[in-house]
């Protein structure tokens, strides 16, 4: 592994060896619903609570992973993992079952690009042979604790996002795979001066557009060398300020650019600007990105997390709201 700039190389291979998606009712009736490997009926997930509802949701996409590729869990050194709840308790609960070593993560949303960043430093300096990666979200436990209790009917904004239920996990390895990891840009903090928490998209603009020029600059490439650069959850307000920042750069990112926030939900689904939260991005991923990168469907994908840096705490107190990016390049073996 080498680093230029910001963006480190990983030179040894590591490779996405098996992913899963588990998904709310809202989500498996989205665009993307026959992609993903467990769409629940019942958002509870059978369990008594929404963040019990959301550790089971954890367990359903880490046990289609390994399944997947007929693997137990004495074969993964470390699991690395987090959500949007106080104290991660939701991957830090689900973790209690698995047994392995875990690293708990937060990111805000960009939890999922963050844990593969660090999982493949793992592989690829030999401190592990596989890691499991993975990110939660749930509409029901993020809104209580973020915004209103579910009863209050709070009217939501056009900038607002609706908050995914979702999970997606995935396998890093140093064994042959259908998908390599080959770089990766762990984002720095930008902050545009954003307070309105129902505008988010804005809020972490900048930060996708800084991390995206640094990759840029650090590896040589261009815009157009990638079949797809994809943001985890700018949605149609963040995506078009990443659009306009470019533009006065004289770079057209064109249709290749798209946002899993915008990718989740139709338009009849009434999302508002779109989908948010740490599973949006993870269940995009494991569920429609991957697959097509292993298919041979798309070549080169530059997957950037994004996050919101801000906690209820900090809004009541009138803080603005911090962005980050993290950028992964992920590449198809086909």
């Amino acid at each position: 592994m080498s680093r230029l700039g910001d963006t480190l190389f990983f030179e040894t291979p590591v490779h996405v060896q098996t992913w899963a998606a588990a998904v709310g009712t809202k989500e498996g009736q989205g665009p993307l619903g026959k992609c993903f490997d467990h769409v629940t009926r019942d958002n509870r997930f059978g369990k008594k609570t929404w963040e019990q509802a959301e550790s089971r949701m954890v367990e359903l996409a880490c046990e289609a992973a390994l399944s997947k590729a007929d693997l137990t869990l004495s074969r993964i050194d470390c699991a690395l993992g987090g959500d949007l709840l106080n104290q991660c308790i939701s991957t830090g609960f689900a973790a209690r079952g698995l047994g392995l070593p875990y690293l708990g993560l937060y990111g805000a949303c960009s939890t999922m690009a963050e844990s593969l960043i660090l999982g493949a430093t793992m592989v690829s300096g030999g401190f592990a042979g596989r890691t499991l990666c993975m990110a939660s979200s749930h509409f029901c436990s993020a809104e209580r604790q973020y915004r209103y209790p579910l009863e209050y009917g709070g009217q939501r904004p056009p900038t607002a996002q609706w908050t995914a239920t979702a999970c997606g996990a995935a396998v890093l390895s140093s064994q042959q795979g259908p998908v390599r990891v080959t770089a990766a840009t762990p984002g720095r903090v930008y902050d545009p001066g954003i307070t309105d928490s129902a505008n988010m998209g804005a809020a972490m603009a900048q930060s996708a557009y800084e991390t995206l020029r640094t990759f840029f600059r650090d590896s040589g490439t261009l815009p157009q060398e990638y079949d797809l650069i994809v943001t985890g959850d700018l949605a149609a307000v963040g995506r078009s300020i990443v659009v306009e920042l470019f533009r006065r750069d004289g770079v057209e990112l064109g249709e290749r650019y798209q946002d899993c926030g915008m990718l989740l939900y139709d338009e009849e689904q009434d999302a508002h600007a779109g989908a948010s939260g740490c599973g949006c991005s993870a269940a995009v991923l494991c569920g429609r990105l991957l697959p097509d990168l292993a298919a041979g469907k798309l070549k080169k994908v530059l997957f950037c997390g994004t996050g919101a840096m801000m906690s209820p705490t900090s809004s009541n107190q009138g803080e603005s709201i911090p962005g980050i990016c993290h950028l992964v390049c992920l590449e198809g073996c086909v």
